[in-house]
């Protein structure tokens, strides 16, 4: 059965956006050699820490009630740390998004007094009501405590500004910093997470008491090792994407210095209780399963990524990484510059998902963030962002960001289906 033919009687997809699907997958070829070499040493590093920690039948056992001595769930956490390089870990289904993790983090932390200083430009839309630079005074920010919080603008080219982050260290007594990985809504590069480790070489060496904490959603098992390995403090992230590998229904984690995941267990749970509770009711199964399959599943998304940055270059459109650039998270932006552009790219994608295909996704006021959102998400777990995705703030300069992938064949669909509305458009 020839594969175009099937495409364009099946799905309604023109016979062009098939063909430049097909020879933008040509020119990416050797590219995808590189990012299968990648997913190979992280498989190994998981196969080697589920071998050196006797992973059997039992450590998917449910436990009820308060949870003591579950062996899977303290298991896991050790398997984690070992993974992403770190003394300690925690890995929880109460965590519901990567916002979560980070907020837990930063509050387990800082105390009354103390200054937050983000040193890779304004964080993530949804923690800017957790640190209280917007939202309501009273709802319970890092504001509402009494802790200070101060940012550092990225300079013209998107990297961090070492002479910034040098004074701001020298001039006032600051108790932690945060790097995040991920450009999140905006146009700048991503972070490996060797250079996420000279960040951290840089502070400690002007202020050596300061925390360093990592966002680290999108970004895990893109390189072979993680911010921990390079002398981060903390770093967190969602199951719901990377390490979770489509497998996991919900949850987060947290990894780092062992004193500071036993504050963060206080923070999960109440100062006393910590780590030593959490029941979790047949969801180790899923942790241990999506973090078995995430190099693999990261790989099909990268793959996606690759293919999606190397057609839309093609036709003119500034992509971010660029087709031949290396890549440290699995987010491809594409700047459109035109709303209706954006939207029909949006739209694609969802009529290129296995679950609700059929539907348009509009605009709408998402909780958390400050402009109306667009999202396409036709996942099996509500959210996932290591399922295929793609979502935009609806604001200028108009530009739609995509992730995820379970398999690269589903996720070409999806990008094939957005390529071929947007040529529908411009005809």
């Amino acid at each position: 059965m020839d594969k175009t033919e099937f495409i364009v009687k099946n799905f309604g997809i023109s016979r062009r956006a098939v063909e430049l699907i097909n020879e933008a997958e040509r020119r990416v070829k050797d590219r995808f050699e590189r990012i299968e070499e990648k997913a190979e040493i992280n498989q190994l590093k998981v196969m080697k820490a589920f071998s050196d920690h006797h992973v059997s039948e039992r450590h998917f056992m449910p436990t009820t009630g308060y949870g003591y001595d579950d062996d899977g769930r303290d298991t896991l956490d050790r398997i984690y740390a070992q993974v992403f390089g770190s003394e300690d870990a925690l890995v929880r289904l109460n965590w519901v998004n990567g916002s979560h993790t980070l907020a837990t983090m930063m509050y387990a932390v800082l105390r009354p007094g103390d200054t937050l200083l983000a040193v890779t430009g304004k964080p993530y839309d949804t923690l800017e009501e957790v640190i209280g630079i917007a939202g309501e005074d009273g709802n319970g920010s890092l504001k509402d405590f009494g802790i200070k919080y101060k940012e550092i603008e990225l300079k013209s080219d998107g990297m961090p500004d070492h002479e910034a982050i040098e004074a701001a260290l020298k001039n006032e007594s600051i108790k932690a910093v945060m790097i995040q990985r991920s450009k999140g809504y905006g146009w700048r590069p991503t972070y490996s997470a060797e250079l996420i480790g000279e960040i951290v070489r840089f502070v400690k060496k002007i202020s050596p008491d300061t925390i360093c904490m990592v966002d680290n959603c999108y970004g895990e098992f893109v390189d072979t090792e993680e911010p921990c390995d390079f002398g981060a403090d903390l770093m967190a992230g969602s199951l719901i994407k990377n390490p979770g590998g489509g497998i996991a229904p919900t949850g987060g984690y947290i990894a780092g210095r062992h004193e500071l995941i036993e504050l963060c267990a206080y923070r999960l749970t109440c100062v006393g209780i910590g780590r030593e509770c959490g029941a979790t009711m047949g969801f180790n199964r899923y942790a241990y399963q999506g973090l078995f399959l995430a190099p693999h599943i990261v790989s099909q998304a990268l793959k996606a990524s690759v293919l999606c940055s190397e057609v839309f270059s093609m036709l003119g459109y500034e992509s971010d990484p660029a087709p031949d650039e290396e890549r440290h998270d699995i987010i491809q932006s594409v700047k459109f510059g035109d709303k209706d552009k954006m939207l029909a790219f949006i739209r694609g994608i969802q009529r290129g998902a296995p679950v609700d295909s059929f539907v348009s996704p509009e605009p709408w006021d998402m909780p958390g963030y400050q402009d109306q959102v667009i999202m396409a998400a036709g996942a099996f777990v509500q959210g996932s962002s290591i399922e295929l995705s793609a979502d935009a703030p609806v604001k200028e300069p108009y530009i739609a960001y995509m992730q995820g992938g379970l398999t690269y064949e589903s996720a070409k669909l999806g990008i094939m289906a957005a390529l071929d509305n947007l040529l529908a458009l411009e005809a």
